[in-house]
């Protein structure tokens, strides 16, 4: 088994392109035969009872209690590198510890930590527990005594059915209707069980889903509610599969979309139950799913780019405060369609603001503000060329380093035609006035870097009547789902920090493993040039969102759209995003304690943007269905230097 070990992923690593799959078996009675024969076909792992599934310990009644002899096989039947990455262990199905008679719910107790220590002494990497009812206290007081008593890594998947046994449709007629229960749960009822024990274990980052596939799927927003969840593997029964022209095992086509989504959350396939195909090898199965993998639609130029930076907090830029490194510029530059829609966008201002008959004798002078490595420079001088159109540009940049760079592109390329200027352009005193502003100052959040400072300071350089690029731009914002994301930010706890300031900042992140609550609304807008550049900048909005599924709010994404001129525009707003823009991923504002929220219940959010002398920050607070404290008051955690 070393070469299997060697060449396998197990459950706990990533598999690469190729699908990661694992056998269940309910009954194995020689492990290292079996180990070898679920290898041959093409599984990287297998899943197995730890403990002989129908041998019941006694722990308080004798004789049975002191029952001579091992409970279970030796650790030596593997090698301890074959336990830690081939083997995932499985709980006794006869282990009730929420069982109402206290001998059974006792003996479980101790049953059930028996078999957790000894998985964590073999070191496997996983261990699955089935989830079967709605209230699991115990299991989730025994699971997290276990988890925080010992110094082991082990990770626990909880086996959840997506519809209940109880819910399946084996017994109705065609055509007949479905009986909806009383409750309303329906076939959100598994996730309910879900979310309240890990509630219960206090989303502890080591317990996730095992998502069991069954023949009948629920409706596709409550699939969507768990793909924002900590799925980890998908457990995918062979009595689901349909039978092919050719005698192969397939999906139907409902399950295959399901599988395409679980894949895009590289979860890993656990195959379960006997061989419903016969006359075809087991490992159809396997080669099936391997199949779809291959199949599925092809990555975006957006998901490529951001392939590894998936729910990856990362602290938004400060441009105006800080330097930003080459790198930076760099990785904003590659950018294949940002610079082309800027370079279209002043394409037609030109040819608006120049009649054909005024080409040779107009020439239009035009500022680019924060002009970084020179991006926009090249955007504007190709634009001259393809309108026909004459410009004298000044490229003007804070940062003394990306100054080096824009001089060298001056003195080598551009020549007279570009002034550059080394200065705030804020406080520049500008020799002439600009007939177009352009600018690329603006952040996830569209004005999180002080775009509208920025660009009402400079207003002075611009004549009457002349143009900003862009003339305006708007934030969005969404709520959202994700306990991933909740447990990103509550392990950013700084020791020399507010206890929970890190809940009081937001994080540009490639939102992946989330459900969005409700379509994002808009939020803060700005317009350029303004008739007050000098006005507060001070805003405040209430936005109200119709929840249509039983959820958990976790916090509020992020977005914007601008409009660059005329009708062209940029957007990460999913609705309207620019096809294979990749320059900004969204932005997330958490909350400190996760909210429930009932199907048809309103969430509300009051947000503030508040602008002091010297700094601006943002304030937000829940205030529907429940009220959460206000996050950010006075920026005492987080603020945008000025």
């Amino acid at each position: 088994m070393a070469a299997a070990a060697a060449a396998a992923p197990g459950p706990c690593g990533a598999g690469g392109p190729r699908v990661s799959s694992g056998r269940d078996l309910s009954c194995v009675p020689e492990v290292a035969e079996t180990l070898g024969a679920v290898a041959r076909q093409g599984f990287d792992f297998l899943c197995m009872p730890v403990f002989h599934p129908r041998y019941r310990r006694e722990f308080t009644h004798q004789p049975a209690r002191g029952r001579p002899g091992p409970h279970t096989r030796s650790d030596l039947l593997l090698s301890g590198r074959d336990w830690n990455t081939l083997i995932v262990g499985k709980l006794s199905p006869w282990i009730r510890p929420d069982a109402k008679v206290e001998a059974v719910r006792r003996n479980s107790e101790a049953a059930m930590l028996q078999e957790l220590n000894f998985g964590a002494y073999l070191g496997l990497p996983a261990f699955l527990l089935p989830l079967t009812q709605g209230e699991n206290p115990n299991l989730a007081r025994v699971l997290s005594t276990h988890i925080h008593t010992g110094h082991h890594s082990t990770m626990f998947w909880m086996r959840v059915p997506l519809l209940a046994p109880e819910d399946l449709r084996d017994d109705l007629i065609e055509n007949e209707p479905v009986p909806v229960p009383e409750d309303g749960s329906g076939d959100e009822k598994t996730w309910i069980w879900w979310h309240n024990f890990r509630t219960l274990c206090d989303y502890n980052k080591r317990i996730a889903v095992a998502l069991e596939v069954g023949p009948d799927l629920p409706s596709n927003h409550v699939i969507d509610r768990w793909l924002g969840e900590p799925i980890k593997a998908a457990i995918l029964p062979t009595s689901i599969f349909l039978t092919n022209k050719k005698g192969f095992p397939v999906l139907s086509k409902m399950h295959q979309r399901l599988v395409f989504r679980l894949l895009k959350l590289e979860v890993q396939f656990i195959v379960w139950g006997a061989h419903h195909h016969p006359e075809k090898e087991f490992c159809s199965y396997l080669q099936y799913l391997e199949y779809l993998s291959q199949n599925r639609p092809p990555p975006s130029a957006y998901e490529l780019f951001a392939k590894g930076y998936e729910d990856y907090l990362q602290s938004p830029l400060q441009p105006l405060m800080d330097n930003l490194e080459s790198q930076t510029y760099e990785v904003f530059e590659k950018d294949p369609i940002k610079y082309s829609q800027y370079q279209q966008a002043i394409y037609r201002c030109l040819l608006d603001r120049v009649p054909e008959e005024e080409k040779e004798t107009n020439v239009q002078v035009v500022m680019v503000l924060g002009a970084g490595r020179g991006p926009l420079v090249n955007a504007t001088l190709r634009a001259s060329r393809q309108a026909s159109r004459r410009v004298k540009i000044y490229a003007v940049e804070k940062n003394p380093n990306a100054v080096v760079t824009l001089e060298s592109w001056q003195y080598e390329e551009w020549g007279s035609q570009v002034t550059v200027v080394s200065s705030d352009m804020r406080e520049w005193s500008a020799p002439e006035k600009a007939d177009l502003l352009v600018s690329e100052l603006l952040g996830s959040f569209a004005d999180n870097e002080l775009s509208p400072e920025c660009l009402d300071g400079a207003q002075h350089c611009l004549r009457a009547g002349g143009v900003s690029i862009p003339s305006t731009y708007t934030s969005f914002l969404a709520p959202i789902s994700s306990s991933k994301l909740y447990n990103e930010v509550r392990a950013c706890r700084e020791k020399d920090r507010h206890p929970e300031a890190q809940f009081e900042m937001p994080y540009v992140v490639r939102l992946h493993n989330f459900h969005q609550l409700a379509p994002p609304h808009p939020c803060f807008t700005f317009h350029h040039p303004h008739p007050d550049p000098a006005r507060d900048k001070s805003q405040y909005r209430q936005l109200e969102f119709a929840v249509e599924v039983n959820t958990v709010l976790h916090g509020f994404a992020g977005y914007f759209e601008t409009t660059l001129y005329g009708d062209i525009m940029l957007s990460i707003r999913p609705e309207t995003h620019s096809p294979g823009m990749f320059s900004w991923f969204p932005i997330f504002f958490p909350i400190k304690q996760p909210l429930a929220v009932r199907a048809g219940e309103r969430v509300r959010v009051a947000f503030w943007r508040c602008a002091g002398p010297r700094k601006v920050w943002y304030e937000w607070a829940v205030t529907a269905p429940g009220c959460s404290a206000l996050h950010n008051p006075s920026g005492r955690s987080s603020t945008i230097g000025l």
